[in-house]
């Protein structure tokens, strides 16, 4: 609380700013209106040379943003009003701008997007869909390409030469995930030419509360296949429908956690023969449990998801649509699809991950416009350092926000619902109705096709008609059901929103803004006056009606949520009416003590169909979406912590990929590397005593599966006058193994060509790179699965995460050294011929050669390396490119594959976990390159044959 005082503090001092900018942009509105088109476009080349002769942006934004205003008016027919010049400035400044709901925000965002794309340097439009990045880059690309800017926008079908020509672009629109997908996948590239992105400038985020907030709970993940155990799957989910609820396992439906019972894992023991559900053996199975109890007791068919096509998917919380492709993770969509006995598609594992709090935290500049920011203005602050700006509104606000009405069951309050939704049809007034889930607006169809009430339904089965349904949303008498959010982006707008039906219209005679932009704009303003004037004659009926009314069928457990359903009423001070009615049984009232109110309400024996209106059941619910809004806060927190871990180690490693990927020279980085292994394996030998006591012939072994060492340490042993130290000894090695590095490069560009050896260190240090990061994401992954234990030994769980962490991530980078070092000196290279279809820059080819051996401590690897000598060498692969070889998993010899030099392109087969609209986690797979999977841990990865093995061996008891 006080934080958020001291935050709004100098909101009057910023407004006060704004207000004078856009003073200051109307005074020059004059100037700019007795341009010409030509002059009008000819200005931001204008801008271009002025910034680059050392003009700031400031500087130039009262002038660039009248242009803009202008600009808009010619293409749009719309003027910018002075509450979005001071928003648009706000976003300029870094700041998020609260505009309410039917304010132009989309519009608002086209004056700092082209005033930032003067900079030459790409400015990012973050939306929360695909259909509205679509939209906007289309609509609001009109505006920019009117005045000679280049816009694209990024789809989730697109494939990466598509990507690369949309980033390159000025203004570039897309989604979230996309964006933060496009990053973690440039750090999976294996040269330049494959990354799309040029950097992270400025991004203005649209529905900034959704994306920062609600989204930001869940990580973004790319994974790739892994193994699959599907048989457990469909055991459990069988043994699930047969244990019972609060005998076998207990369900806390506000958590969404469950807790089997010492019952639960007795019957589950018996079930499968096995002693102890918890020995370590078994430990997957565990997973395996919990997600099929879960799966059948927190996740709703038509409520959570649905099955088409004998496929599970995903059917998003807040805004109803289906969200094709994309999954639950950590293997709960497996769980979900054994529940439903469809197929079930395979396990992944982690290759690349990152939060949204630290993609975001990339841009130089960051700015953000919402309806309903105030509430996380301290959130913004402490994660974004992002600042809250209200925005006035452009008339007053004259909508009227009745009390909430509350009915004993829902049935009762369903008959409601209909029977106020058909009598303000019959006064002709337009109704939005925002329900929960898909099943609940087709429960309130039914009721609705019963009373006779023509009506629209928009959800996940009709979300192609979305945003025309929501542009006709506020016609005489309309009434649409909708889920919550669906149709987010849209104006409602009374009478009939003209811009999207005469957008509409035009695209049903074949012509598109960026396909045909001459035509469309040519008939698009006689079509729009004449939308405009008809809509406008209905529009003033419906005034009188009273203006939309928006009724909630349930509250969300976030208050914004309920803001925003609310905002789609009363735009532009237009008159308007929202009321929520609830039930006793709805997902928020039962999570928070309903029972009691219900008790109440029965002993005073209140008929079903009369609800309750009293301040203390508001109060109540106030505070129960107070304590989710908190719970919610803390998780997005501790994944913040807990990701600050990774996102110095994933600095660093991006970072020596980029320097890789950018051509520079590894030379001196690889001699660090080979007098740092070598050192490391004579400390390892000559840990203990005098030399004397040194197992020197168990060094030389090893050494020997490095490098072609050439000295003999008996005759070190006799050479030396004084005795033989670990100094002399590591100088002499390193000197040797130095000295055998510059003779193996003398031969592989002698036998190539010149640069051969700087192109085979390049394409060996990537493949090793990115193999140790991928086994240190594992690690990690299982590293936290297991670290809120330590809080049972008084020890605090991220301190010990950032302790082994970096443990690890140290372990980890010993072992690239060495492994780097042992395949530059044992890989067998060879002239090849070019390949005509792809001619890499240096052609080389390789034959297998004995790998370097891995492990944590030197004398480990000398021992293992004994035994290595004894195998019978590698047999010669046949000729080729090397970089072919590198690049294609057939050209690799057996022995270097399993050694670890990853294949080029290895992005296929990908799948891509992140969070949804509703901020929940799911996976989804790129049609252009993406392959199907869901996501597992590494722990149930890890043990699960042997725990499929055990319980073979014993056998089910039925």
């Amino acid at each position: 609380m006080v934080l958020s005082r001291l935050l709004r503090a100098g909101e009057g001092k910023m407004l006060k700013r704004l207000r004078n900018i856009a003073a200051h942009i109307n005074n020059l509105e004059d100037d700019v209106v007795d341009l010409s088109d030509a002059e009008l476009r000819a200005k931001t080349e204008s801008f271009r040379k002025r910034y680059a002769d050392g003009e700031t942006l400031d500087e130039l934004l009262p002038e660039a943003f009248a242009v803009v205003r202008e600009g808009a008016k010619r293409t749009l027919g719309q003027r910018h009003f002075d509450v979005q010049l001071m928003g648009g400035a706000a976003l300029h400044l870094g700041q998020i701008a609260e505009m309410r709901t039917g304010e132009g925000k989309t519009l608002t965002s086209v004056l700092p997007a082209y005033l930032n794309a003067i900079a030459g340097e790409g400015v990012h439009v973050v939306t929360t869909n695909d259909y509205l990045a679509k939209r906007d880059a289309e609509w609001m690309g009109r505006i920019h390409r009117f005045l000679g800017l280049t816009v694209g926008v990024i789809l989730s079908e697109m494939t990466p030469e598509q990507r690369r020509v949309a980033y390159h672009a000025d203004i570039t629109y897309g989604t979230n995930n996309e964006f933060g997908f496009d990053y973690l996948r440039d750090n999976m590239a294996w040269s330049r030419d494959e990354m799309v992105q040029r950097g992270h400038f400025f991004a203005i985020v649209d529905e900034v509360d959704s994306i920062l907030i609600d989204e930001a709970r869940t990580p973004l993940i790319i994974s790739g296949p892994a193994d699959q155990s599907s048989r457990w799957y469909v055991e459990f989910a069988r043994l699930s429908t047969r244990m019972k609820k609060d005998v076998h396992y207990e369900v806390d439906e506000r958590k969404r956690t469950i807790g089997v019972s010492e019952a639960g894992v007795q019957y589950i023991e018996d079930q499968l023969g096995i002693e102890n559900l918890y020995d370590s053996t078994n430990t997957p199975l565990v997973g395996y449990l919990q997600n099929s109890i879960k799966a059948k007791e927190l996740f709703t068919k038509d409520k959570d998801y649905i099955v088409r096509n004998g496929e599970v998917l995903i059917v998003d919380e807040f805004t109803g649509r289906v969200l094709a492709g994309r999954r639950y993770n950590e293997g709960m969509h497996q769980a979900i699809e054994a529940k439903e006995g469809v197929e079930i598609k395979a396990e992944n594992q982690t290759l690349a991950t990152i939060t949204l709090q630290n993609y975001f935290r990339l841009y130089g500049k960051l700015g953000g416009m919402t309806g309903t920011a105030e509430t996380e203005a301290a959130e913004f602050h402490q994660t974004y350092k992002l600042g809250v700006v209200p925005i006035p509104t452009n008339r007053p606000m004259q909508r009227q926000d009745e009390a909430d009405l509350v009915y004993k069951t829902e049935e009762a309050k369903f008959d409601a619902v209909a029977d106020d939704i058909a009598e303000r049809h019959e006064k002709g007034q337009p109704v939005l109705v925002g329900t929960t889930s898909v099943e609940r607006s087709e429960y309130l169809s039914k009721l609705l096709v019963q009373r006779g009430i023509p009506h629209e339904v928009l959800n996940a089965k009709h979300h192609d008609r979305e945003a025309l349904i929501i542009a006709k949303a506020g016609r005489k008498g309309a009434v649409t059901v909708a889920t919550n959010m669906a149709g987010r982006g849209t104006d409602i707008v009374l009478g009939g929103n003209p811009d999207i039906i005469a957008d509409h219209e035009l695209r049903e005679r074949g012509l598109d803004p960026v396909e045909a932009p001459e035509e469309y704009e040519a008939a698009w303003s006689k079509l729009i006056e004449d939308i405009t004037t008809e809509v406008k004659a209905e529009a003033e009926e419906v005034r009188e009606a009273g203006g939309l009314y928006v009724l909630g069928t349930e509250r969300h457990e976030s208050r914004r949520i309920d803001n925003q359903l609310r905002g789609r009423s009363g735009r532009q001070g237009d008159p308007g009416e929202s009321r929520f009615y609830l039930s006793l049984k709805d997902e928020l009232m039962r999570r928070f003590n309903a029972a009691m109110v219900e008790t109440v309400m029965t002993r005073l024996k209140v008929p079903d169909d009369v609800p309750i209106e009293h301040k203390m059941v508001t109060r109540a619910i106030r505070s129960a979406q107070t304590q989710v809004e908190q719970q919610n806060f803390e998780i997005r927190k501790n994944v913040l912590k807990y990701d600050e871990v990774m996102n110095e180690q994933r600095k660093v490693i991006y970072a020596e990929r980029r320097r890789v990927l950018d051509g520079e020279d590894l030379r001196e980085q690889v001699e660090h590397m080979i007098t740092g292994v070598v050192g490391d394996y004579v400390d390892g030998a000559t840990a203990d005593g005098y030399a004397e006591d040194w197992d020197l012939d168990q060094l030389w072994t090893a050494l020997k599966t490095l490098y072609p060492i050439t000295l003999d340490y008996k005759e070190l042993l006799e050479a030396d006058d004084e005795d033989l130290t670990k100094e002399s000894l590591k100088a002499k090695l390193q000197a040797d193994a130095l000295a055998a590095y510059d003779a193996r490069e003398a031969e592989i560009d002698g036998r190539v060509g010149p640069g051969a050896m700087r192109e085979l260190e390049r394409r060996v240090l990537l493949s090793v790179l990115d193999r140790k990061w991928r086994e240190h994401l594992y690690e990690m992954d299982y590293l936290k699965e297991g670290i809120g234990l330590r809080a049972m030994a008084q020890r605090d769980p991220l301190i010990e995460y950032q302790r082994e962490g970096f443990d690890m991530f140290n372990g980890m980078l010993d072992a690239l050294r060495e492994e780097t070092v042992g395949f530059l000196f044992n890989l067998q290279v060879e002239a090849a011929e070019p390949e005509p279809a792809q001619e890499p820059p240096v052609q080389v080819s390789i034959a297998a050669g004995a790998g370097p051996l891995t492990g944590s401590r030197a004398r480990a690897r000398a021992a293992a390396a004994a035994a290595a000598q004894q195998e019978a060498p590698a047999p010669e692969a046949p000729a080729g490119p090397a970089l072919a070889q590198l690049a294609s998993g057939n050209a690799i010899p057996p022995a270097l594959r399993g050694k670890g030099l990853d294949q080029r392109g290895g992005q296929q087969g990908l799948t891509y976990s992140g969070p949804s609209e509703s901020g929940d986690a799911e996976t989804s797979d790129n049609p252009a390159q993406r392959g199907g999977g869901g996501g597992a841990s590494r722990k149930e990865r890890r043990a699960a044959a042997r725990a499929q093995e055990k319980a073979n061996r014993k056998g089910p008891r039925q």
